[in-house]
């Protein structure tokens, strides 16, 4: 008798077989899967069954290889649970752990760099976790959408989720970088990872490892697949614009320089779309295009004219909550007034002034002072900027459901609508 053998019926004894029925089809599931496929579906699993059940996984199904003291669930009870299908999300940070276990085996390839390693774990456990992973869970969705039926392979939606998470890096270094600049204090309701004790400029450093991580999941995991030039330079092309458009916005609000001249509908227009509407719409759009075969200019340009005017419509969100949302709900502290940011808000508010109104503003944005600060948001309240903006955003609904009409003629529309809807009157 093998030694599995034994170990079941030593298992048969305490468990009843309506358990041992469930591990064994969560087996089989996991088992039917390949490579970095399984590995994150069973990561994605875990956390719906208890301990225990674990314990019994790891020993009659070896491809769970889950650590027991990761996991915390209620207790068992008599009942098995229901199996229920992991859904995107959970795969996805259940890959992001497999990517994680990558860098274990890097580490032991080269123990020169051993502390480099951990400390680049320690990154990720902290600038990738939270948040709603729109970004990424974006490629996936619209790759379901845009694939045909043969293209639906398990390969094909692991490779979706490995693009998926290189977006997500992408944002996970640029909002690294950005919050450093910016002086920020919070980030998804913790601090940012530079305010961390023994963090600090070090996090620059880091921006550049989460953003050099994109190139070598590339690499590793589609290196030999036929979209693999045109999704490398549009992560190239993309990361350029990005980082133009941040380079506006400071040119634009630079410290202890109040220029209001150059706060203009056209300028807000630019950073809004260099630095946020092409990485957080564009991207993910176009990256799941390239992967089933749309190369032609033509549907490119499409899509690019609706997501990006659904990220200029996504930053004027950004900007209203900056300095109206609740940070309890937001997951940060606006500082757009204190740092003398180009905002759609005081752009609406410098077209609508008194020139006392001008002058108030004009003395104290830009201050780091809590009463010039309020001072500001005063001058807001007195033009009644919440009632402005939602007038807005209903209009720019309504004209964002105007382009997709026009130019989703190559494309499926519920690609677009799906992300407005999300974003749509979003509270954080």
């Amino acid at each position: 008798m093998t030694s599995l053998s034994l170990q079941s019926r030593r298992i048969e004894r305490f468990v009843s077989s309506d358990w041992l029925m469930l591990l064994r089809r969560l087996n089989r599931a996991i088992s039917s899967t390949n490579g970095v496929a399984r590995t994150a579906r069973a990561s994605a699993v875990r956390t719906r069954f208890h301990p225990s059940v674990f314990a019994l996984c790891n020993t009659i199904c070896p491809p769970f290889r889950i650590p027991v003291q990761q996991l915390t669930v209620s207790k068992m009870s008599g009942t098995p649970p229901p199996v229920v299908a992991a859904s995107d999300a959970e795969v996805f940070m259940g890959l992001l752990n497999q990517v994680k276990l990558d860098l274990a085996e890097e580490q032991k390839k080269d123990v020169q760099l051993e502390s480099t390693f951990c400390r680049l774990k320690e990154v990720l456990d902290y600038n990738l976790t939270g948040g709603k992973k729109n970004r990424g869970l974006s490629v996936i969705a619209s790759y379901r959408q845009l694939a045909s039926p043969s293209q639906q392979t398990e390969d094909n939606i692991t490779n979706a989720m490995i693009i998926g998470l290189c977006v997500e890096l992408l944002q996970a270094s640029l909002l690294v970088a950005d919050d450093i600049m910016d002086k920020s204090t919070t980030r998804r309701g913790k601090p940012c990872w530079y305010k961390n004790e023994g963090v600090g400029l070090f996090a620059i450093n880091d921006s550049f490892l989460l953003k050099s991580m994109i190139y070598e999941l590339l690499k590793k995991y589609c290196t030999e697949k036929p979209f693999y030039v045109n999704v490398l330079e549009l992560f190239f092309q993309v990361s350029y614009k990005t980082e133009l458009g941040q380079a506006l916005d400071l040119l634009t609000a630079q410290p202890n320089k109040i220029d209001f001249s150059s706060f203009t509908e056209e300028r807000y227009e630019a950073i809004a779309k260099y630095k946020t509407a092409f990485y957080s719409f564009y991207l993910p759009i176009a990256a799941s295009m390239y992967m089933v075969g749309i190369v032609s200019k033509e549907a490119h340009a499409s899509a690019e004219a609706i997501l990006l005017e659904m990220g200029q419509f996504f930053q004027i969100q950004d900007d209203y909550l900056d300095c109206f949302g609740e940070p309890e709900v937001t997951g940060k502290v606006g500082t757009d007034i204190e740092d003398n940011k180009c905002s759609w808000l005081i752009v609406q508010a410098l077209k609508m002034v008194t020139p006392e109104q001008r002058t108030l503003l004009e003395e104290n944005y830009g201050c780091q002072d809590p009463e010039k600060v309020a001072c500001v948001k005063a001058v807001y309240a007195e033009l009644n900027l919440q009632t402005v903006y939602q007038q807005y955003e209903e209009k720019s609904y309504a004209r964002l459901m105007s382009l997709v009409d026009h130019h989703s003629t190559s494309l499926p529309k519920v690609i677009f609508l799906d992300l407005a809807k999300r974003i749509y009157k979003r509270q954080k």
